[in-house]
């Protein structure tokens, strides 16, 4: 994280009075997941999947962040600007709160999900549990499509210590030969077979297959003695960006970060619970790692093998399904999404409503419209059976002009985004790789429409990827309009973003590096100049991240003059809320539930009565310093009296929940709101947000 050149001179009391650290405000964000596989109110096989969420959540942590973190201790450095700890004290803290996360994990699994999943039919067993039958049917399975492509690795004098890739689970064997008294090491990597889980016959009884693996070792080592086995896996640094400038080929600079990735430093090992002390400082020692770098557990060292009992057809332990309504606008068949948008903006909320029918439908028809003469897209992270690229590949060899901004650099999709740009690349598209220096991280498309005799412009502004994965997952909004200002702007921004333009200037979108971040600020300072007793300043601001120093001190200060200020933030938040005399007027509220809450929307009162007569913005930036300095983003404003209305509708749930809501403590804690004991089956408030929408999309 940059610090804020305003923060400089401040002592390490007031910043550490003042903000909150990033990283255990994470942690303390992936608590909140692990509580929903803690809530007996969650439907059990969803507990089990938020285990896995939390598993892979803490996984991502350490690659990213921990790994940063190691990277700076290597190279030398001291804490990043305006935080009071250093890395190596940081490290200290997060490996505190870890170890805390651990043992909650393990305790919410084997007391309370394990025993669930028993009662309900369903167990997930060890080697040690299983009977003498089912140890034969393990054995036979394992001995036809595990054992033959398994590959030893000895370590002695002959063989070197093996490359171990990151996140593979690995299972250590200390061996001995008869009458020998030297003891051997040699490495089993678990292999990535279909399923990481074997499911007895007729059953819903698993065991994973690295217990299985563990106790089926002696035909890999006829002859000699096996005296000891230990699992194990390893996390590398996935933190090797290098920002050069100067790099002629973003492509290629892509593709030897990605090697240097798969050889990374090493910055977690776990391994079982008692473990031989031998093994483990043998490792260490070849993988260079401290003892702090070393991780005990007694579960799954991957909750993500857990995905699959998750997924097993058990409908009343499960959410009830839900499919994304096709809006009342366009629900007949053959609707012209053009003509739609014509008749005015259209916003659409996902996964409430259909991600498929929208946002694809709308490439889709301009791809096969033959009055349309271009179109233009961001990709930054997109599905792997992706239906935009196929449509933009139609486009292209059809003869439409077709301009995609591809970013390379949106971590662990850098393959698949390379392998996209290649695709469209060799159909005739023209693929831009971003802006030096700058990740693109806007979600934008553009269609231009030939429409008798004049062309016309269509445009989606979106707060998600384009993803139709995620878009079933993670809640998300996107605007739809023609708009000439909007549509101006756009054209604009991707002239900036494909070619050499300079643009600065924009008429009615807040575009980051250029602008965003001073309006946002401006406005913050206008609720400020507004306020009074009458009609007092108020902002709401919904986001994933709120970390950006200028932007909290701008909220500090107008809370202090009375302005109040309501966040709803998902993950972390680097500010201070409900600290007497200084922010009591911010609170700070966290929804977590069924669906990842991803939007951004950001309201601004304007002293106006009536709310929607405010600012209200959408897009794809969050209030952090990488957003608002180091990435291409847009804000659109919203401005149809009817969508406004749907905006403030989803502020106004987001801030009354009383089911999926986790109050900020000044301290960066949270507490989970108790729904209140008056509130009757009937009220909508005795009803999580999500269920709230799902349910008036329905209706």
């Amino acid at each position: 994280m940059n610090g804020d050149s305003n923060t400089s001179g401040e002592s390490s009391a007031s910043i550490s009075e003042r903000y909150l650290n990033r990283d255990l405000g994470w942690l303390e964000f992936n608590r909140r997941v692990l509580e929903m596989a803690d809530d007996p109110n969650t439907p059990l096989l969803e507990r089990v999947r938020f285990l896995s969420i939390f598993s892979n959540n803490l996984d991502e942590f350490f690659m990213k962040r921990v790994g940063g973190m190691k990277r700076r201790i290597d190279a030398g450095a001291g804490a990043i600007k305006g935080e009071t700890d250093s890395p190596t004290v940081l490290l200290e803290k997060i490996r505190k709160r870890v170890e805390s996360l651990l043992v909650h994990k393990l305790d919410t699994y084997h007391s309370r999900v394990l025993p669930a999943l028993k009662e309900a039919g369903i167990e997930v067993l060890t080697w040690d549990d299983l009977d003498a039958s089912q140890r034969k049917e393990a054995e036979q399975w394992y001995n036809r499509n595990i054992f033959p492509i398994l590959t030893p690795l000895a370590v002695d004098p002959g063989h070197r210590f093996p490359f171990i890739s990151n996140m593979s689970v690995s299972v250590g064997v200390q061996l001995e030969r008869p009458g020998d008294p030297d003891r051997l090491f040699a490495r089993v990597k678990v292999p990535e077979v279909p399923s990481r889980m074997y499911r007895f016959d007729g059953t819903s009884t698993y065991v994973p297959v690295r217990e299985i693996i563990s106790h089926n070792l002696e035909d890999l080592f006829p002859g000699m003695r096996i005296t000891k086995v230990m699992p194990f896996r390893v996390t590398r640094n996935a933190d090797i960006e290098n920002e050069n400038e100067d790099a002629e080929d973003l492509l290629v600079q892509i593709q030897q970060q990605l090697r240097e990735r798969r050889f990374a430093k090493v910055v977690r090992l776990e391994i079982g619970r008692g473990s031989d002390p031998k093994m483990v400082q043998m490792l260490c020692d070849e993988l260079n790692l401290a003892p702090d770098d070393v991780y005990e557990t007694d579960g799954f060292f991957d909750f993500g093998v857990l995905d699959e009992v998750a997924s097993i057809d058990r409908p009343e332990l499960s959410y009830a399904p839900w499919d994304p309504v096709v809006p009342a606008s366009i629900s007949h068949e053959g609707s012209d999404l053009f003509s739609r948008i014509r008749d005015g903006d259209m916003l659409v909320h996902h996964p409430y409503e259909s991600f498929d029918e929208t946002v694809e439908a709308f490439i889709e028809q301009a791809a096969a419209d033959p009055k349309v003469l271009c179109i233009k897209q961001t990709l930054y992270r997109t599905s792997g059976d992706s239906p935009f690229i196929p449509n933009l590949i139609r486009a292209a060899e059809s003869g439409k002009q077709v301009a995609v901004l591809v970013e390379l650099r949106a971590r662990f999709d850098e393959a698949r985004n390379i392998e996209w740009a290649r695709k469209l690349e060799d159909a005739g598209v023209h693929v831009a790789y971003g802006v030096v220096g700058l990740k693109t991280h806007t979600k934008t498309s553009l269609v231009i429409r030939q429409e008798g005799a004049q062309i016309r412009s269509y445009a989606h502004v979106g707060t998600g990827n384009y993803n139709s994965k995620t878009a079933r997952l993670y809640e998300d909004l996107g605007l739809f309009t023609c708009d000439p200002g909007i549509t101006g702007d756009l054209i604009n921004l991707f002239n900036y973003m494909t070619g050499r333009s300079r643009q600065m200037d924009y008429q009615k979108l807040l575009v980051a590096p250029v602008a965003m971040k001073n309006r946002f600020l401006e406005l913050i300072e206008r609720e400020v100049l507004l306020h009074t007793k009458e009609r007092p300043g108020h902002i709401i601001a919904k986001m994933n991240q709120l970390e950006d120093r200028s932007m909290t001190e701008a909220l500090y200060a107008a809370a202090q003059k009375g302005v109040r200020v309501d966040l709803i933030i998902r993950g972390f938040c680097c500010l201070r809320p409900g600290v007497e005399g200084f922010s009591e007027n911010i609170r700070v509220v966290s929804l977590i539930g069924r669906f990842l809450e991803h939007s951004r929307i950001y309201w601004f009162s304007g002293g106006c009565e009536d709310p929607m007569d405010g600012d209200f913005y959408i897009g794809s930036a969050d209030w952090m310093y990488r957003n608002l300095h180091a990435r291409v983003e847009a804000i659109t404003p919203v401005e149809s009296r009817r969508l406004r209305e749907r905006l403030w509708r989803i502020l106004k749930m987001s801030i009354e929940d009383q089911v999926q809501a986790w109050d900020m403590q000044s301290d960066g804690l949270y507490s989970k709101r108790i729904l209140d004991g008056s509130i009757d089956g009937d009220d909508p408030l005795s009803r999580g947000i999500h269920q709230r929408l799902m349910d008036e999309a329905s209706e």
